[in-house]
């Protein structure tokens, strides 16, 4: 299992240069990828490409960009331009985002947004590898061929029910978790993407699990300190159905917290599940956090 880290949004009149910082840090401590969420501060994109391209090497990955905002064909353009500028270590992490965000910020129908995934699909995988793209979906229509440089990066999709995890492993490169424990990748989400890559004759899946994480002596003060945090991500319906699969009561129960023995041991856990990518977010104890999770980068 890799091991990667949850840049955190940076903060003061130079984003961009905390973001290098952060990046070059992630790097220097051995681990194999970075992640930036986009939601509604810097554009991750735009912002890794920039970042990342001033920091040492290391594997650069957006959890996630919600789809519905920017046409396949775009979104390709952006992130082959992105690939390019980071001599082809960007992964790009997309996803639906939420009917909230959608409807009630950006306007746009959440209606089927199973049908949309895979209309987006469509366009965006041969898109980003330069391929010609005539395509004419319910909702998406394409008629392009890209020329720009970047392409064949990784796209993994936030795949969480079984229509998406299907889709997912048939056509892109695997998933990205939020908010979903061990027993769920290992029951529900890990035997579902797999299966579907296997019968289309393709790989092995990635699956990208990020969680907040804390080594801590006091393991029920931080579930509590992840539910303040976290709360909201208790209620969106998607993550919501991932605690529930888990028996999760909130948020603060899938959080990796306790002492360093206990948290190699469900990390541990989230590889036997058949995690390939862990991604920490310290949430609380960050030093203490971080240097665990360096050593198991490290092995």
């Amino acid at each position: 299992m890799r091991y990667g880290y949850f840049l955190a949004e940076p903060q003061g009149d130079d984003p961009i240069g905390g973001l290098r910082d952060q990046i070059a840090q992630a790097a220097e401590d051995g681990f194999s990828s970075a992640w930036l969420s986009h939601i509604f501060g810097l554009d991750a994109i735009t912002a890794l490409a920039v970042a990342g391209a001033q920091a040492p090497p290391l594997e650069l990955g957006t959890a996630v960009v919600p789809t519905y905002p920017r046409h396949p064909a775009a979104l390709a353009q952006q992130a082959m331009t992105a690939n390019a500028g980071l001599g082809g270590r960007f992964a790009l992490g997309i996803g639906l985002s939420h009917q909230v965000v959608i409807e009630n910020m950006f306007g746009y129908s959440f209606d089927r947004p199973g049908r949309h995934m895979k209309e987006y699909l469509d366009i965006l995988i041969p898109a980003s590898r330069g391929e010609q793209v005539e395509y004419a979906g319910e909702t998406l229509k394409a008629n392009v061929r890209l020329s720009t440089p970047g392409a064949g990066f990784p796209v993994l999709v936030a795949a969480l029910g079984p229509r998406m995890l299907k889709l997912a492993g048939t056509v892109a490169d695997g998933t990205v978790l939020w908010m979903t424990g061990p027993k769920t990748v290992a029951e529900h989400i890990a035997p579902t993407i797999k299966a579907a890559a296997a019968e289309a004759g393709r790989e092995a899946p990635r699956i990208v699990c990020a969680l907040p994480i804390s080594v801590t002596d006091d393991p029920a003060g931080a579930v509590e300190r992840a539910n303040e945090i976290f709360s909201v991500y208790g209620q969106l319906p998607s993550y919501r159905a991932m605690l529930d699969r888990e028996g999760a009561a909130g948020p603060g129960n899938v959080a990796i917290v306790g002492d360093e023995d206990t948290v190699l041991a469900k990390l541990d856990e989230l590889k036997q599940a058949g995690v390939t990518d862990f991604v920490g977010s310290p949430f609380a104890n960050r030093e203490r956090t971080r240097n665990l999770l360096i050593g198991a980068a490290k092995g």
